[in-house]
C-alpha cells in the first residue's frame, strides 16, 4: 500500500459501494443471504450506523461497520435477548460489524487497519467496551486479537457465529504491542481522515493542556502565551490575589533556592484556621493529582472494586482502572435528567455493599452539576462501613463553603474530602491542594508522603491565596457573570447549539446530530488560536458532540465566540450514513 491510501468516514458516494461489496461477500460468496437481483444488501441499521473506509485512489478496499450504544439498539437484538445478553445493557458497548475487504486486498493490512480504526473512532467517543459477531471458522484468529467469546452463539443463513467482546483499552494495548512496527508504517503512509489522532497517548490518560503545546512544552517560545486563548483547561482566567504576586516577588532568587519547611507546617496551620478545620484532619499534596495518586495507591489493589459516575473527571478512571487494575463500575448521569446525580440510584448503587470506594466529583467536572451537601450526606449515612467515600470538591468555592462535606471528612473514617488550590486561586502553575480526613487517616497519609511535599513558592502563594478571602470571592462572582454573557453569546450563534451552563468556570457546547463532531469544531478553532475540550473521550454520554469551554476574560471570549462562529461555518456537515432502506431490498445480518 503506498502513500494514497486513505481511511475514512464513508461518504454517500462509499454507501452504495457497500452494499454491493456486503451483497457479493454475505450473499453470493458465504450464503448467509439469499441472492436479490438488485445485487445490493442494505441494514437495518443503515440510518444509524458509523461506516469506515479503507481506500487506495480511487479503489475502495474495504470498510467496518460501528454502531454506537445511543442509537439505543444493535444487530445483536434481531438474535438474542437483552436478557440472554446482559452485556448489551450494563456495559452500553459499542457494536463492531461487519468487518469486509475487497477480496484482492484480502492478504495486506487492510483488515488490520480498519479494525484498528474501529478502536480508536471508539475510544474518542469515550467507548470503553466492543461486541462483535465473528464466525466460529475464524474464532482463533479473534481470540488471538483480544476477543472473546461469550458463550452465546447465533446462526444466520449458513453461517453460525460466535458473540464476542473485549475492553477497547485492553485491545487497543495489544495491537500497539504486537503491532507496533506495522502501525508505526501505517501511520507513515496513511492518509488519516478520522478525526481522532492515529495513536493513543502513551499513558492512556485524556486531560485536557494542548494549548501549552501551541505555546510550546520546551519554554523557547513562551511569547506565544500572548494569542493563545487556553479555553481546553480549567485555570483561572483573572490573576492571583495581590498578596499572592507580592510573595512571589518579594525575593525569587531566594524562594527558588530555598527548601522548604519539610511538612508544610505553615501552609496546614493556614488551612485548618481558613476552614476550622483541624490541622491533625489534614494532608497537603502538588495539586489533587498527586494526593490521587498517593492515596488510591494506598488503598486500592487490583481486586478492589471502585464506583465512578458517568461522566466523571478523567484522572479517576485512569488512576483505578489503567494504573492499579480495578474493577471499576459507572453510575450514569442522564442528559434527560440535566447530568444532575440522582441520590437515590447513588444510594442504591452504593448499598450494594460491593465497593471498597465511591468517587463523587461535587461540583462535578466535565458536567458542572453541583450534588446538595445534604442529599450526599444522607447517602453516605446509608451506606455499608466497608465502603470508602472520595469528594473531589475542587470547584466547591463556586458553589459555597457551606456545602463542603470537609467537616464530615474530618470525623467520619469512611469520607475523604479532597480541594484544589489550583483552579479556584489561580494557582494551577505552582501545584497546591489538600485533603481532609478524619485524623488516623489524614497521618496514615502523612507518613507515606515525601518531604517537601509542595514547593516553597507554592506554600508563600497558597498561604497568601487564603488570607484573601474577599478578594477570591468578587472573582468568583465576576466568573458567573462572564459565564453567563458567554453562554448568551454561543446561544446566539445557531439554535440547534445545546448550551449547558451550570455553576463551575466552564460551560459545555452540545452540537446537533448531524453536524460536525465535536473533534472536528475544536480542530477548526486552534486555527484561530483558539484551544476548546472535546469531551467525547470521557464518556460515550457525549455522543462525540460535546465541547467544554474555560470561562476567560471579556476579550478572550468574544475570541472564543467568534472562534466557534468561524467553525461552524467553515464546517460542511460530517458524512451523514443516512441512507434509509427503500421497500424490497433485503437487509443483511450483523455478520463481522
Amino acid at each position: 500500500m503506498g502513500r494514497d491510501l486513505q481511511l475514512r468516514t464513508a461518504n454517500p458516494e462509499d454507501l452504495e459501494w457497500i452494499h454491493e461489496l456486503r451483497h457479493r461477500v454475505y450473499a453470493e460468496e458465504l450464503g448467509q443471504h439469499a441472492p436479490h437481483p438488485a445485487g445490493r444488501l442494505r441494514d437495518g441499521l443503515d440510518g444509524d450506523n458509523v461506516y469506515l473506509v479503507a481506500a487506495r485512489g480511487a479503489a475502495r478496499i474495504g470498510f467496518v461497520s460501528l454502531t454506537p450504544p445511543w442509537v439505543g439498539r444493535y444487530a445483536l437484538d434481531k438474535y438474542l435477548t437483552r436478557d440472554e445478553l446482559e452485556l448489551l445493557t450494563e456495559d452500553e458497548p459499542f457494536e463492531v460489524r461487519i468487518l469486509t475487504v475487497e477480496p484482492r486486498w484480502r492478504h495486506t493490512a487492510a483488515a488490520p487497519l480498519l479494525m484498528y480504526a474501529a478502536l480508536r473512532w471508539i475510544a474518542a467517543r469515550g467507548g470503553r467496551r466492543v461486541v462483535a459477531m465473528g464466525r466460529t471458522e475464524l474464532l482463533d484468529m479473534y481470540r488471538a486479537v483480544g476477543l472473546s467469546p461469550v458463550g452465546r452463539t447465533v446462526h444466520s443463513g449458513a453461517l453460525t457465529f460466535e458473540v464476542l467482546t473485549g475492553g477497547v483499552a485492553e485491545l487497543t494495548k495489544l495491537a500497539t504491542d504486537r503491532h507496533r512496527t506495522t502501525l508505526e508504517r501505517l501511520a507513515a503512509e496513511v492518509d488519516w481522515q478520522l478525526d481522532v489522532a492515529f495513536a493513543p497517548r502513551p499513558d492512556g490518560c485524556e486531560h485536557g493542556g494542548a494549548s501549552f503545546g501551541a505555546i510550546g512544552a520546551d519554554f523557547r517560545t513562551l511569547h506565544r502565551r500572548h494569542r493563545i486563548v487556553a479555553a481546553d483547561v480549567l485555570d483561572a482566567w483573572f490573576p492571583p490575589a495581590p498578596g499572592v504576586r507580592a510573595a512571589l516577588a518579594e525575593d525569587p532568587a531566594w524562594a527558588a533556592r530555598t527548601s522548604p519547611p519539610s511538612g508544610a507546617e505553615g501552609l496546614l496551620a493556614e488551612i485548618a484556621t481558613a476552614r476550622a478545620l483541624p490541622a491533625d484532619t489534614l494532608a497537603v499534596g502538588a495539586g489533587s493529582s498527586d494526593l490521587i495518586f498517593r492515596a488510591f495507591g494506598r488503598w486500592l489493589t487490583p481486586e478492589s472494586r471502585v464506583l465512578l459516575t458517568d461522566p466523571c473527571y478523567g484522572e479517576y478512571a485512569h488512576v483505578t482502572e489503567r494504573v492499579i487494575g480495578c474493577r471499576v463500575d459507572r453510575l450514569p448521569l442522564r442528559r434527560e435528567d440535566g447530568w444532575r446525580i440522582d441520590p437515590d440510584r447513588l444510594s442504591a448503587a452504593a448499598d450494594s455493599g460491593r465497593y471498597d470506594l465511591v468517587v463523587v466529583v461535587n461540583p462535578n467536572n466535565p458536567t458542572g452539576r453541583h450534588a446538595p451537601a445534604a442529599e450526599l450526606r444522607s447517602v453516605i449515612a446509608a451506606a455499608p462501613a466497608r465502603t470508602r467515600w472520595w469528594i473531589d470538591e475542587a470547584y466547591l468555592g463556586y458553589v459555597g463553603p457551606t456545602e463542603s462535606l470537609a467537616g464530615l471528612a474530618a470525623t467520619d473514617p469512611r469520607v475523604v474530602v479532597c480541594t484544589s488550590l489550583s483552579k479556584m486561586y489561580a494557582l494551577s502553575g505552582l501545584r497546591a491542594a489538600y485533603l481532609v480526613a478524619e485524623p488516623a487517616t489524614a497521618a496514615e497519609l502523612r507518613r507515606w508522603t515525601p518531604p517537601w511535599p509542595v514547593s516553597l513558592p507554592a506554600q508563600l502563594a497558597a498561604v497568601a491565596a487564603l488570607r484573601d478571602p474577599a478578594y477570591y470571592t468578587d472573582r468568583w462572582l465576576r466568573t458567573q457573570a462572564l459565564r453567563g454573557q458567554l453562554a448568551a453569546d454561543l446561544a446566539r450563534l445557531d439554535e440547534a447549539l445545546t448550551v449547558e451552563e451550570a455553576v463551575a468556570n466552564f460551560l459545555n457546547v452540545t452540537l446537533p446530530p448531524g453536524g460536525p463532531s465535536a473533534a472536528h469544531v475544536v480542530d477548526e478553532c486552534r486555527r484561530h488560536d483558539v484551544y476548546l475540550r472535546d469531551l467525547s473521550p470521557l464518556s460515550p454520554r457525549y455522543e462525540g458532540r460535546t465541547v467544554r469551554i474555560a470561562v476567560r476574560d471579556t476579550a478572550e471570549n468574544t475570541r472564543i465566540v467568534a472562534a466557534f462562529q468561524a467553525a461552524l461555518d467553515g464546517l460542511r456537515p460530517g458524512p451523514v450514513p443516512l441512507v434509509r432502506r427503500p421497500a424490497g431490498v433485503p437487509v443483511a445480518g450483523a455478520a463481522w
